[in-house]
């Protein structure tokens, strides 16, 4: 069975609050060998750390720019304590999930910067490569990337141009690709996700968000009574499996060629011995 990583999954949510441990359980059991857990916000940040150590998994710290309404100036200051703190811990391997949502109406476009900014200059203090929440934003993101240049990282769920892509990648990104690229009508998505270099793709499911099309429900279907289904980390394989359709690869060289780009993207993720080529 090939072995995974998934790069983004958010295991602290509270969807998962009632079966944690059988969902990392049954992820595992799926061939999910490793999963990256980002925080959100401050009030998650010793969560991630704990179930990462349980489990484990690695975790990323970071204030995600959908959070910055309710974020104090002061969780920065509070944050480049707990990296000092923490930046021994081998589960430690990144600032994340951090960036700019320009997408989503009424939020402070100053502040996600103003936040964004500061978190890039944190991981530039402590040498971490970052995860990057980038929606309708790659333009403004890039901007700052140029500008203040980090140890690379992942480009979270990337839904931007071919053109986009490149840039991360010559910036020493890699791009992750999840549950959104397996919907027929998402064409520009799945292109990429068939063409763009093989060395610059990681997997993830941003469980429980972004359902792959199996799990999908629409708002008619859940106002007669059928619910949407929970993504989960176990989703991973199956997602991945469309990725090496669309590339006419087999399951188990994408799983450790991507598995191998998610080690260079973030410092300290585990290798494994019985990793199929």
């Amino acid at each position: 069975m090939p072995c995974w990583i998934d790069t983004h999954c958010h295991l602290d949510a509270s969807e998962f609050g009632a079966d944690r441990d059988a969902v990392r359980a049954a992820a595992r059991a799926a061939g999910v060998a490793h999963l990256v857990i980002p925080a959100v916000e401050q009030a998650s940040w010793h969560e991630v750390i704990e179930l990462a150590h349980r489990h484990g998994d690695s975790y990323a710290l970071g204030i995600h720019p959908l959070y910055t309404p309710q974020a104090k100036e002061e969780d920065i200051e509070a944050l480049r304590v707990l990296l000092r703190q923490r930046c021994e811990d081998p589960h430690l391997v990144a600032v994340g999930e951090i960036g700019l949502d320009f997408f989503v109406p009424g939020l402070d476009r100053q502040r996600q910067i103003w936040f964004y900014e500061q978190q890039i200059r944190l991981a530039r203090e402590f040498e971490l490569p970052v995860i990057l929440h980038v929606r309708k934003s790659s333009d403004r993101l890039l901007k700052t990337l140029r500008a203040l240049k980090v140890s690379g990282g992942i480009a979270h769920a990337f839904n931007g141009s071919a053109q986009q892509a490149q840039i991360f990648i010559d910036l020493g990104f890699k791009l992750g690709f999840g549950g959104a690229m397996t919907y027929d009508r998402a064409h520009k998505l799945r292109e990429l996700a068939a063409s763009l270099p093989l060395q610059a793709l990681v997997m993830e499911t941003d469980a429980p968000d972004i359902p792959p099309h199996w799990l999908y429900t629409t708002a008619e279907q859940r106002a007669s009574g059928l619910s949407q289904g929970r993504n989960s980390p176990a989703e991973l394989p199956r997602i991945a499996n469309e990725v090496a359709d669309l590339r006419g690869m087999e399951a188990a060289q994408l799983a450790a060629a991507t598995s191998a780009n998610a080690r260079q993207a973030l410092r300290g993720l585990p290798a494994w011995k019985d990793e199929n080529a």
